[in-house]
């Protein structure tokens, strides 16, 4: 008997997952823009000192981070007719298209103030899509595998919406144009691509309201009983470094692969877009090896291949495009399951508490997961501009790097991602929250939840009603 039988749920419907999964689209463009394309835009197009740009990413780091914890308790307490993770979707959406819009569209000589200003609407606005979307997710598919799966489908999904920021420079790059239009053509595909997901998913995907069973209200002490159970603990320190050790490299993977490995901007987008679009197979398949293995092991895994392949990247010969094709391929294959795995074994939890506490608590969970993330963003970012401008390395176009900076540069780009990211896989040795454990926990909260009058199911909208609320997104 499959295990979605055994716990009394169907399993979700493909295309009702992957119509649920449109968000991702300018989520994952967004996230891929500001990791690899827009800190370099402004330090090298725009005159904005590099310095400034790194601590204006960790400021608003900084203050972002406490809102995720106030956005996933006001989601958790949230109960409409229109839903409870519905509803945020379409408020988040105007949000981020204005953050969108002032910084893609930045004039020349910005300064922090400007930078830091719409910064905090951009990650306002994509912190409300990513958490309604993945506290949603965690509702829609309950049981053990299939959530697997789905996250799977939204990580593909969201390929997509990376591949079509990755395309623009490639594609300028064969017609020889500048980079300097870039940016600006990114900020207007995702500008476009916000509204059209948001409407979609609205229109599509059904919600159902969990029902509360007892009357635990939560406290502010209650964070930290949260963040020290021993599954959350694991999971908060495993996503942390899985998401600082890549974001640490994306935030300089322009300048290692054209001043270390000899590539133009072109070529590194390209390898760039292998790396991303692997994703569409790698986080199906890291999702069906977790299915086999438990989540938990499947991030082991994957953590240690991720950082082998990465080492091998300091022996590239320089501008072999084809050759540097192949680990970046299999890099890709690896990095696309650490969201898929921690976020499904985020929703494991997450039942887990509202067994024991009665009340829905996916929205702050997903915000406590998400602030490792930013975290990690921020460090990134910060950190490693800081260090490369400590060290002596140039960022500015033209720039002439010695032979000691260009090393240096290489060092900061491969140590410190390695060292994280198997830090992240070794936090999941003696993970016990396994399929199960959970198969359990599901089937107590099926048997207690029949004896509560449940809220109704809230289906696909009209057509009708889906296109009023496009206009009022737009």
């Amino acid at each position: 008997m499959k295990r979605a039988a055994a716990q009394g749920t169907e399993r979700l419907p493909f295309w009702t997952a992957l119509t649920f999964s449109a968000t991702s689209l300018p989520v994952q463009a967004v996230a891929i823009a500001l990791a690899v394309y827009l800190p370099r835009h402004y330090a090298s197009h725009l005159g904005v000192n590099l310095a400034v740009v790194g601590s204006a990413f960790f400021i608003v780091r900084a203050i972002d981070i406490p809102i995720d914890a106030l956005l996933g308790w006001s989601m958790d307490k949230t109960r409409t007719p229109f839903g409870r993770y519905r509803i945020w979707t379409v408020v988040g959406a105007p949000i981020l298209m204005a953050g969108v819009y002032f910084l893609f569209q930045a004039p020349a000589g910005v300064d922090r103030t400007y930078l830091i200003v719409w910064l905090l609407c951009l990650y306002l606005g994509n912190s409300i899509l990513t958490l309604s979307l993945v506290a949603w997710a965690a509702r829609l598919a309950p049981n053990y595998d299939d959530r697997s799966r789905l996250f799977g489908i939204v990580t593909a999904i969201g390929v997509l919406g990376a591949a079509s920021v990755l395309a623009i420079p490639i594609f300028n790059d064969v017609r020889h144009a500048s980079d300097v239009g870039n940016v600006p053509t990114m900020g207007w595909l995702i500008f476009g691509l916000v509204p059209a997901a948001v409407a979609l998913v609205i229109w599509r995907t059904p919600e159902k309201i969990s029902p509360d069973a007892g009357d635990h209200s939560f406290r502010l002490r209650d964070y930290g009983a949260l963040v020290v159970r021993p599954s959350f603990a694991r999971l908060i320190l495993a996503d942390l470094c899985l998401a600082l050790g890549p974001g640490w490299m994306s935030a300089i993977y322009l300048f290692f692969f054209t001043d270390s490995r000899g590539f133009t901007t072109g070529q590194a987008s390209i390898l760039l877009a292998i790396y991303i679009l692997t994703g569409i197979v790698g986080a199906p398949l890291l999702g069906r090896l977790a299915m086999k293995l438990s989540k938990h092991r499947a991030v082991m895994i994957a953590s240690s291949l991720y950082s082998v392949i990465l080492i091998s990247l300091i022996a590239l010969p320089k501008g072999q495009l084809a050759i540097a094709a192949i680990p970046m391929f299999f890099l890709g294959v690896m990095a696309s399951g650490f969201n898929v795995l921690t976020r499904a074994m985020t929703a494991d939890i997450a039942d887990e508490i509202r067994l024991e506490q009665g009340r829905e608590r996916a929205g702050l969970l997903y915000a406590i997961t998400t602030m490792t993330t930013k975290v990690a963003g921020a460090f990134s970012i910060g950190l490693t501009f800081f260090v490369l401008s400590s060290v002596g390395y140039d960022a500015a176009d033209g720039a002439v790097n010695s032979a000691h900076a260009v090393r240096n540069l290489e060092l900061v780009y491969l140590v410190g991602p390695v060292i994280f990211v198997m830090l992240g896989g070794a936090c999941m040795v003696g993970y016990r929250l396994d399929a199960a454990r959970h198969d359990d926990i599901r089937r107590q909260l099926d048997e207690r939840d029949a004896l509560y009058t449940e809220a109704p199911v809230i289906e696909s909208v009209t057509a009708e009603a889906a296109a009023v609320t496009l206009r009022r997104v737009k």
